[in-house]
């Protein structure tokens, strides 16, 4: 489940001046395992100033090419980002998880002709695999983006969206919006519901588009979502991901212990835990290699499905209403609520 292979740094490119473009090599024993879809990521790990480090970041190569890339944009703080930014060089190695995640185009049997995509800053990453995938798949297919940044100067894969421009020129539409500069060819301010309606009842008002896909801050999915509802979309034609989320958590009210029998990698661990801590933090706690990453809800890597008890998460932007029914839960979002809890990271 969490197993990690060390993949070769071929190259970094800066991106913007606070993102780089990490391309990484895949053996050709791993290219299986490596194969991926259009907007799915990777789990990186590593030390960093004596400690183990995870995060996701999504892939933005298309699927079709040899090698995976990955952007990485630099936060205030980002232990990672920052460490990627302004250490990691080529020739180094990573260990990397393979592909994971349910963001993905198309969606399952489904023939999609028409997309549209929603991006904020670095949200665009795991919109460029997929614009590129649906635009190499029919030559009947079209795109448009909608990408909000602070300036031409950090919007990141710019360049790759010019050139998708000049090559697919009747195919692909770009709208950029720029918070803080007025440039020729943007819009200024952000991405709102007047702007999703800009587009869908305006500039492309005779398009019927098969799917939207959205992903950046957690307040843009929201809007952007809500005025597509607005509008009639069904949810099965909506998708989107958080790269950050607000973590709100009121604990008071779980009291009690839980006996947690876990099965990972056809194993099978048990321990005793208070129902006030998150279920993956008590599975860390015990040395059990469960599988993570932001431990924010966020990418979905410590899916597990519970077997037998409840438990409550304090928070879901990710899985379905199915997939809930199911059984899978957010391990890093989960709480038990029962005396026994069993839950299976294997049986995803």
């Amino acid at each position: 489940m969490s197993t990690f292979h060390k993949l070769p740094v071929a190259d970094i490119r800066p991106l913007t001046p606070s993102s780089v473009a990490i391309t990484l090599n895949v053996p050709d024993e791993l290219k299986e395992e490596f194969r991926f879809e259009a907007g799915q990521h990777l789990t990186i790990k590593q030390e960093i100033d004596g400690k183990e480090v995870r995060r996701s970041y999504s892939i933005s190569s298309a699927t079709s090419a040899p090698q995976l890339v990955v952007g990485i944009k630099k936060v205030e703080g980002g232990t990672f980002s920052t460490w990627a930014n302004e250490e990691l060089k080529a020739g180094d190695s990573l260990e990397v998880m393979p592909p994971m995640g349910h963001f993905v185009y198309p969606p399952s049997g489904d023939d999609a002709r028409h997309i549209a995509a929603f991006a904020a800053g670095s949200g665009i990453t795991p919109i460029m695999s997929i614009a590129q995938s649906v635009l190499e798949a029919d030559p009947e297919n079209t795109f448009v983006l909608v990408y909000g940044n602070q300036s031409s100067e950090e919007t990141m894969y710019l360049d790759e969206i010019e050139e998708f421009s000049n090559n697919y020129t009747d195919r692909f539409f770009v709208q950029h919006l720029y918070s803080r500069t007025k440039e020729d060819n943007a819009l200024f301010g952000r991405i709102d519901g007047s702007i999703v309606n800009l587009i869908t009842k305006n500039k492309f008002k005779d398009r019927d588009f098969d799917h939207f896909y959205i992903c950046g801050p957690e307040g843009m999915i929201n809007n952007v979502k809500e005025t597509l509802k607005k509008n009639d979309i069904p949810d099965n034609r909506i998708h989107f991901e958080l790269f950050t989320t607000s973590k709100e958590e009121d604990v008071s009210d779980l009291e009690g212990q839980t006996q947690v029998e876990v099965t990972l990698d056809d194993e099978t661990f048990t321990l005793v835990m208070d129902r006030k801590k998150l279920v993956l933090d008590a599975v860390l706690g015990e040395n059990i290699d469960a599988p993570y990453s932001c431990q924010g809800g966020v990418c979905s890597t410590c899916i597990a499905r519970v077997t037998e008890g409840k438990v409550e998460m304090v928070k879901n932007q990710i899985l379905t209403d199915s997939e809930l029914e199911e059984g899978f839960v957010l391990t890093c979002q989960s709480h038990p609520l029962t005396s026994v809890l069993k839950i299976d990271y294997d049986d995803v």
